[in-house]
């Protein structure tokens, strides 16, 4: 069974000041260490959705196999970046896919093993901190369709999962599911 990885890299981070994609932390950018814990979790193919400072991205980033797409649409919000990315792994024969957005410098590969291990066409997962919810997002291929026609803005898939019975997983003994929005944000993984 087929689980890819969506890495959702193509916002302007205009509360940080640059786009996150390109934030440089702990000798990589987040848009390579996101990639890297998808891959290193086993999904496979693992897509990359750009669009603010794509060129940058794509000039500075390693991103090794990665399917790297350009969303056209990224000013609209992270849904039509969940469109591109979701359209592209329908081509696949995955079963399930795992949805990390870039600015989760927090998320580990166990963490998204830990999702990744309930796929199934009809999964829809998400991990939880604490009792509240966070990413990553696991959402099976039964699901996909439904998640298409709801994403828009910047709600993502948000409005499909509340709609929904989605399971929560535990993750906060493996993982920190924090977004990153502000350049102060960063001081929580200083060490």
């Amino acid at each position: 069974m087929s689980i890819a990885g969506l890495l959702l890299a193509a916002g302007a981070g205009r509360r940080f000041g640059t786009p996150k994609a390109l934030v440089s932390h702990r000798g990589s950018l987040f848009v390579e260490s996101a990639a890297g814990t998808l891959g290193l979790a086993g999904c496979d193919p693992v897509v990359v959705v750009l669009g603010a400072a794509a060129e940058q991205v794509r000039a500075r980033a390693s991103l090794g196999p990665a399917l790297v797409l350009d969303n056209p649409g990224w000013t609209t919000g992270m849904g039509s970046s969940l469109r591109v990315g979701l359209t592209a792994v329908a081509a696949t024969s995955a079963t399930a896919v795992v949805v990390l957005p870039v600015d989760t410098p927090g998320v580990t590969a166990e963490a998204v093993r830990r999702l990744a291990a309930l796929a199934t066409p009809d999964a829809l997962a998400r991990a939880s901190f604490h009792g509240e919810p966070g990413h990553p997002v696991l959402i099976g291929r039964d699901h996909w369709a439904g998640v298409l026609a709801t994403s828009t803005g910047d709600a993502g898939a948000r409005d499909y999962l509340r709609a929904h019975d989605v399971l929560a997983v535990p993750c906060e003994d493996v993982a920190d599911g924090a977004d990153v929005d502000r350049v102060e944000d960063l001081a929580r993984w200083a060490q």
